[in-house]
């Protein structure tokens, strides 16, 4: 019993939990960092294409904004929180987003895909949003160890 509390209090600890959470971050942020890339031209960073454009006008035409403003927003979103994940910046508010992005995806777009897909997405960021980042984030630069509301 003594080895098993050994081992659970090893994989409680902050460099466990902060590999688990990079973890999380690096999954959450693949998913909509590889849905953005193929929303724009090739060879560039952010120009959206034309075939974004007529999925956001016919396949994803019930999203509450025009095409127009819609493609380009999730262009730079899937871009812009991907890349805040990763480097475990603005950790909570970036998974926030993202999860805000999966509901608008799931009621409005793909509202079939909740058990296959989007559970999941919304698990992950779930956990960033009551975690945060973890050890290995940028978040925690310039927060001392020690007892208060640090951000984990």
């Amino acid at each position: 019993m003594q080895s098993w509390q050994r081992i659970t209090g090893f994989l409680q600890g902050p460099v466990v939990e902060g590999i688990a959470l990079l973890f999380v971050r690096v999954a959450l942020a693949g998913v909509f960092w590889r849905s953005g890339r193929s929303k724009v031209v090739e060879g560039t960073w952010l120009q959206v294409s034309d075939a974004t454009y007529y999925l956001f006008e016919n396949d994803y035409s019930a999203v509450p904004l025009p095409p127009h403003l819609a493609a380009p927003m999730a262009v730079a979103f899937e871009h812009l929180f991907p890349i805040l994940l990763l480097a475990g910046a603005a950790t909570r508010l970036s998974a926030l987003a993202l999860l805000g992005m999966t509901m608008v995806i799931q009621i409005f777009v793909f509202p079939e895909a909740w058990w296959s897909v989007h559970i999941l997405w919304v698990a992950l960021a779930l956990v960033l949003i009551v975690r945060g980042g973890g050890l290995f984030a940028l978040d925690r630069v310039g927060h001392t160890s020690g007892s208060g509301g640090m951000p984990r």
